[in-house]
């Protein structure tokens, strides 16, 4: 009889465990739930893990309480059961533990187990892309991560360097078990991004009761090749260029892009061929009057420059001195430097003089 006894109490419990999970008694009908020391359980993959249940205060039925479990062994001492394992293999490893009050209603609490396991690889590409990016161009960036668990609680985030892009987590997954997943970020191509590593990393944040330092587990860095230009920078349309005939002429078109943009200019006169960012001439003549054109292209786009440019001839002067006018040169002569008197005018004054000294003679003579 007793053994018939342990046989119905045994089909008892395991009938009470099957109907709780859908008939537990709610908060009101059952004010002396079961309570798990620690409240919530975060365990790696194969390590050991415990919990304790006192499956009430008072007023239970102790013969029908009891501890759900998918793996491990329990102890019961009086209202305490004590539940370990060695090594946590099993993914869905939540702990029910229940009984029965004395109005017959069966109360229970669950205990949250989070089994997890870090990524065992993460890697990063472009989709369906590979060599250069276009500037201004939209492509998906990918960050796959294989083989951690639970998803639900995996962070990845996009690096430019050690800059962060974004964070993605896919949160409202609820699967237990580990799982290869793929996250996808939009990235608008951007010349300040050319020569920049690209990389992604995954680590999984368990919250207040798992593990505070796991570290990120980083993928392959991918170095950014971004094509862009030619930009000119210069005036697309120069205003006209005149130089003096024997002077330098000197015409600029620079341009920045990538890859390193080309340059071809096309002159008013036959000459030497030019393939630099800037043409010089010297000294400049009436041959070289006429429009350049400067045409800078690579293997994104061509764009081009035209310059007009004009020689200015120099002013022709004579060297041989030119006859004076007779009239400014005497006057000139006469405001600035006096000149010594004419012989004429010399003999005049001798003149004068004898007639003078005469008529002092004869007057003294009359005497």
């Amino acid at each position: 009889m007793p053994f018939s006894f342990s046989l119905f109490v045994a089909s008892f419990v395991s009938f009470q465990c099957i109907c709780f999970v859908s008939s537990c008694g709610s908060d009101q009908m059952c004010p002396d739930k079961p309570v798990f020391t620690p409240s919530s359980l975060v365990v790696k993959y194969g390590d050991p893990a415990y919990a304790t249940c006192v499956v009430c205060q008072s007023g239970c039925n102790e013969d029908v309480s009891n501890l759900e479990k998918s793996s491990g062994t329990t102890e019961k001492n009086g209202r305490t059961i004590m539940w370990n394992v060695s090594s946590l293999t099993e993914w869905d490893s939540d702990l029910i533990c229940f009984n029965e009050n004395q109005n017959g209603t069966q109360c229970c609490t669950t205990l949250g187990v989070t089994v997890y396991q870090t990524p065992k690889d993460v890697s990063f590409r472009v989709f369906n892309h590979s060599g250069p990016m276009l500037e201004n161009s939209l492509y998906a960036l990918v960050c796959d991560v294989q083989d951690v668990a639970p998803v639900g609680k995996l962070v990845v985030t996009f690096y430019r360097g050690l800059t962060q892009l974004k964070r993605l987590q896919l949160s409202t997954r609820i699967e237990k078990k580990p799982l290869n997943v793929t996250f996808l970020l939009s990235y608008e191509a951007s010349r300040e991004d050319d020569g920049a590593q690209l990389s992604c990393g995954a680590k999984l944040e368990l919250g207040p009761e798992g593990p505070q330092h796991l570290s990120v587990v980083k993928s392959q860095n991918v170095t950014a090749t971004i094509h862009y230009g030619p930009d000119l920078l210069v005036t697309v349309n120069p205003d006209p260029i005149t130089v003096e005939e024997g002077g330098i002429l000197c015409l600029n078109c620079s341009a920045v892009g990538n890859p390193a943009p080309s340059y071809t200019w096309t002159l008013p006169f036959s000459g030497p061929h030019f393939s630099s960012s800037v043409l010089t001439i010297k000294p400049a003549s009436s041959q070289h009057e006429g429009q350049y054109n400067c045409t800078v292209s690579n293997s994104i786009k061509t764009v081009s420059v035209l310059f007009d440019v004009k020689v200015q001839g120099l002013e022709v002067t004579s060297s041989a001195p030119t006859k004076p006018d007779p009239s400014l040169t005497s006057a000139s002569s006469t405001m600035t430097t006096p000149g010594p008197k004419s012989d004429a005018t010399t003999e005049f004054s001798l003149w004068i003089h004898q007639i003078l000294l005469c008529s002092v003679i004869f007057v003294s003579f009359l005497a």
